[in-house]
């Protein structure tokens, strides 16, 4: 029962504490620790205000429930004078502003910390999704969530936390009230529900913008990326200015909906202080003329309604900024939830020694209910160069995707050195498996760090990079740049042709000590001279790893071991290349589509 009360009613504080446990208990702790502090120092006001006009009429009646801290000066022997009653009252703030310190240090800590593990926790999250939910999902909101959100969220902490700190406040100063005078305390309640009731609206409002405003910087970090990615496309055809006014669009959006969450804000803002004079004139007249209450307690009453009513507006103030980026935690909460549910599920053994063989045994695959794959036995054995061939959307990327451990497989079995690939770690194997497709991969860094993955520059780390320039026909190419490894390379190597990219991309693979080469369609976007380039780097490789291709163009299969024939999901024939010239009639007809 209290558990959905707590999900239902306390989501957020929820969310919070299963991030930081024990921690939230200390915020709290302290916050309540520095309102009875600052409580007990008001009430030491009470005898200093009753020492000012008349110091022998010091009435514990007045302190109403708290006359026990008179009786502690009695118990103790001290004589109630003013300088012990301003030694009691700057002990009380001392204290106060001392734990005030330690909390606010603290929390800074906690929320420094629950970012960091946000982030962490996201970032792990999200390279152990399944490759089948990740290509399938929004691009743009995985990168809003993963920076722009996780900002938004730590302000939601932020604001959250000092709301929850200012109701204790409102609490602690309540009770003190109430031990004072109970007619008081009943007062702030009937005008914190006044206040709340005119700041109600303002939440809904802000709740909904912020949802909104989420939903925008999603779509508007998708058609970013796609901006950034498509630029040389919407350039060369004149369409940036159409992309751009869709971008500006969005961002409109965004502006309005900030205006409108800023508006909200304002308001909220403007009003306290009107409010909070209205509601203690209220009380001031109450106090003295309806109820006859002195002016001693009336005082004291008023310094506890002040800080009450001021700590309820400011709670009320922090709550709505809190809601304004509530929509944040929402979708990050959402988005972990997804991350958990479709985290890759992978076995417990690692593949220990070399690959010697790829075996699958009746693979089937689907999307839904569309079959991709079916009834696919193949068999690759250590050191092959094994080709796939077929019309586009034949199958044979998911085909790759399935061998390299991206894809699991919804029938048959995939064996890897008669391993199931369930049973399997799929990082021990993939490790061992280099991936080069027809876009290559070029970072914005080194020629170096390109090949190397940002490898230490040790002496045996500089001979092995310039040996694998050496396989792949890159040696003299590097020795003329300006700088020559250390030669930046560019925005997707915006510097190089794509023969330079595609063989920088082999080498990278080379580097890493891989022992199976995957070539899907690397060569199909390179001009004839350029592609014969990267042909031969691969051929001189042969023999050293288990080389996979994927041919766009045929002639680049003339040397492989075996060749499958790929037609609507499934291997129709197989042989090396002249062997399929002989028999295979759907083969003869894709090589004389080439003309070749």
């Amino acid at each position: 029962m209290i558990k959905k009360i707590a999900y239902k009613y306390f989501n957020s504080l929820v969310y919070f504490y299963k991030h930081l446990r024990y921690k939230v208990f200390i915020v709290f702790a302290l916050s309540i620790l520095i309102g009875v502090l600052d409580s007990l120092g008001l009430t030491m006001f009470l005898p200093l205000l009753q020492m000012v006009n008349d110091t022998s009429a010091i009435g514990a009646e007045d302190l109403g429930k708290l006359s026990f801290l008179l009786e502690i000066y009695k118990s103790s022997g001290i004589d109630l004078s003013l300088l012990s009653v301003l030694f009691t009252m700057a002990s009380f703030f001392l204290l106060k502003g001392l734990v005030y310190y330690v909390a606010g240090t603290y929390r800074v800590n906690v929320q420094e910390g629950f970012i960091d593990r946000l982030r962490s926790a996201n970032l792990k999250g999200l390279n152990s999704l399944t490759y089948k939910y990740f290509v399938m999902s929004d691009v743009g909101r995985i990168q809003n969530t993963l920076t722009g959100e996780v900002d938004r969220v730590a302000n939601a902490f932020k604001f959250y936390f000092r709301a929850l700190q200012n109701g204790i406040m409102i609490i602690i100063y309540m009770i003190f009230a109430f031990l004072i005078d109970a007619q008081f305390a009943i007062l702030v309640t009937i005008g914190g529900i006044i206040a709340n009731f005119v700041y109600k609206g303002f939440y809904n409002k802000t709740k909904e913008a912020s949802r909104k405003l989420t939903r925008e910087a999603n779509i508007f970090q998708s058609l970013i990326i796609q901006n950034v990615s498509n630029y040389k496309y919407l350039k060369a055809t004149g369409m940036l200015e159409a992309y751009h006014n869709k971008l500006s669009r969005y961002i409109a959006k965004i502006k309005n909906s900030n205006r409108r969450i800023g508006k909200l804000d304002a308001s909220l803002t403007a009003g306290r202080e009107p409010l909070l004079v209205l509601i203690v004139v209220c009380i001031i007249y109450i106090q003295t003329s309806l109820l006859g209450s002195g002016l001693g307690p009336i005082l004291i009453s008023l310094i506890f309604f002040y800080r009450a009513l001021n700590y309820l507006l400011q709670m009320q103030m922090d709550w709505n900024r809190f809601l304004a980026v509530s929509g944040s935690v929402e979708n990050i909460t959402s988005f972990e939830k997804e991350m958990r549910n479709n985290k890759e599920v992978v076995g417990q053994m690692e593949l220990g020694g070399p690959v010697e063989k790829l075996l699958l045994k009746n693979i089937s695959f689907r999307y839904g209910d569309k079959v991709i794959l079916k009834n696919i036995n193949l068999d690759i054995s250590k050191f092959q160069t094994v080709g796939f061939v077929g019309e586009s959307g034949s199958g044979k990327t998911t085909l790759m995707n399935i061998i390299t451990g991206l894809l699991p497989v919804n029938e048959g079995q995939y064996l890897i050195n008669g391993i199931n690939s369930n049973n399997l770690k799929l990082k021990s194997f993939q490790r061992k498996v280099g991936y080069i497709t027809q876009d290559s991969i070029i970072f914005n860094d080194s020629v170096f760090n390109n090949v190397t993955f940002w490898a230490e520059k040790s002496e045996r780390n500089i001979q092995k990079f310039w040996e694998v320039l050496k396989k792949t026909a890159l040696l003299k190419f590097v020795r003329s740049l300006p700088k020559n490894e250390n030669e930046i390379l560019g925005h997707n190597g915006i510097n190089l042709s794509g023969g330079q990219k595609q063989r920088i991309s082999i080498a990278r693979e080379l580097f890493k000590d891989v022992e199976i080469l995957i070539l899907d369609e690397a060569t199909s976007s390179l001009d004839s001279e350029t592609e014969m380039v990267v042909h031969n780097s691969i051929e001189s490789i042969k023999g050293d790893y288990t080389v996979i291709l994927i041919a766009h163009r045929i002639a680049t299969l003339k040397n492989a071991d075996k060749v499958y024939v790929v037609d609507k999901g499934e291997l129709v024939d197989s042989g090396n290349y002249q062997e399929l010239m002989n028999n295979s009639e759907y083969f003869r007809k894709l090589v004389s589509l080439q003309q070749l």
